[in-house]
């Protein structure tokens, strides 16, 4: 079993998170789901500045 952890949120952090959990949900997959959510957007960001930004060579064919 893995080792457990306890965060602690406010009451109206508590609140919110219920409201996203889907039914059957529980409270440690919830944040699973946002937290690969997060890291996709943040790759997804990260990859377009490297477009937007990036000097790019053009390879010979």
């Amino acid at each position: 079993m893995p080792a457990m952890k306890r965060v602690a949120v406010t009451e109206s952090v508590w609140t919110e998170l219920s409201d996203l959990r889907r039914p059957g949900e529980t409270f440690s997959q919830l944040p699973e789901e946002m937290i690969e959510r997060e890291k996709k957007a943040r790759l997804i960001e990260h990859l377009k500045q490297i477009a937007d930004e990036g000097d790019f060579v053009e390879l010979p064919p």
